[in-house]
């Protein structure tokens, strides 16, 4: 699975969010500058070249889908980032955000909790 980019992601998150959609439905939910139509139905026709997309067809028209799940990008998006970032250590990247005041002592314990109930 590779890595998209951020319009493709974003395309992904409003898919994700509605499960099916035609190029108009997406392009309606974009918050940011909206694409032109033939640009955004390229991006869609790249999200299907890289497995990320399916659709069914109703004539010309055709109505997206997800078929990678927003559980199984996230999953290997993080664990990517935590690969290169932070030295494959959960810790470090922990660590990362306390320094940078992301994360509260509350929210640790919180956490600290959660692993201990895991148990």
């Amino acid at each position: 699975m590779e890595k998209l980019t951020n319009k493709e992601e974003e395309v992904m998150h409003i898919l994700w969010k509605l499960e099916k959609a035609f190029v108009k439905d997406v392009m309606a939910e974009i918050k940011s500058e909206k694409p032109h139509y033939n640009t955004l139905s390229t991006i869609i026709r790249k999200l299907e070249d890289k497995g990320f997309v399916a659709y069914n067809a109703y004539g010309k028209t055709h109505q997206y889908y997800p078929i990678v799940t927003k559980e199984a990008y996230r999953q290997k998006f993080m664990n990517t980032a935590i690969n290169n970032y932070f030295n494959n250590s959960y810790k470090n990247m922990v660590s990362f955000f306390a320094k940078e005041e992301k994360i509260s002592v509350d929210d640790l314990k919180e956490i600290i909790a959660l692993i201990e109930n895991e148990k």
